[in-house]
């Protein structure tokens, strides 16, 4: 099992930077990918970034791209997410999830972090 703990959310105007980190633990060793996610009000939850923790080889939502960079720590296993140019549709609660076996799929989950980006 795998433990995930988000931090760094929090309320900034727009244009701002915010970093979030998620420190995992417990059975991390091999995990294939990390990714952040993000759900706003309303909305469906959306894929936001993911890195390969071997490589670093990294993916990003189109919306993001060039504004966010996803990258890890490996002797803290830490994730983080560097957010430039944030704008109000960012607004969401952010999430990091864990694919341990490279299947696509995230089986572990943080609690979740919010952002909020006022005009």
């Amino acid at each position: 099992q795998v433990q995930l703990v988000e931090s760094g959310g929090g309320l900034v105007q727009a244009g701002d930077s915010l970093r979030l980190a998620c420190a995992a633990s417990g059975r991390t060793f091999g995990t294939y990918s990390m990714g952040w996610f993000r759900q706003a009000p309303g909305k469906a939850r959306e894929f936001v970034a993911d890195i390969r923790w071997n490589t670093g080889w990294t993916n990003y939502a189109a919306s993001v791209k060039g504004r966010f960079t996803i990258s890890r720590d490996n002797a803290k296993n830490t994730v983080y997410l560097q957010m430039n140019s944030l704008k109000p549709e960012d607004t969401a609660a952010y999430y990091c999830a864990a694919d341990p076996d490279g299947d696509g799929l995230y089986d572990w989950w943080g609690q979740g972090t919010q952002v909020a980006v006022s005009s």
